[in-house]
């Protein structure tokens, strides 16, 4: 990369809700929330956590330091400048093969980075559509 972009790392709550309400993607083993401040500052800011669902302390930070390594690694060339990214670690995150780890880091970071077109607007004057598999006689 020609340009460098500072890296940051989230340490509040409110930095961490404040992701919470942009876009998700959940990719294996890891969800990953973006948001993008707007505030003119280039930085990326990154953060990580995982729930008690996950497992004990140990597996919790095993966890989250194997999410630090691949957003070290993968961030830089995929991360949007100016956004907060969360990773979020899932049940498998500790024990999932670095390469599909890697992957689904990869996939949910590429998949945030492209913007989303709006679903195209449903009719008011088409009738919604059932979800009953039988057929009326």
């Amino acid at each position: 990369m020609s340009d460098l972009v500072k890296i940051e790392r989230m340490t509040s709550r409110p930095q961490f809700l404040a992701a919470a309400k942009g876009v998700s993607e959940a990719r294996g083993a890891v969800v990953v929330q973006r948001l993008d401040r707007a505030d003119g500052n280039p930085a990326i800011r990154l953060g990580f956590t995982a729930t008690k669902k996950v497992g004990g302390a140990v597996v919790r930070n095993r966890a989250k330091r194997r999410l630090r390594e691949a957003a070290r690694a993968l961030a830089p060339h995929y991360c949007v400048a100016g956004g907060d990214y969360v990773f979020i670690a899932r049940m498998g995150t500790a024990d999932r093969p670095w390469d599909r780890l890697l992957d689904d880091v990869k996939s949910a970071l590429t998949r945030l980075a492209t913007p989303r077109s709006a679903p195209p607007a449903r009719d008011p004057r088409t009738p919604a559509r059932t979800t009953d598999a039988s057929p009326e006689q």
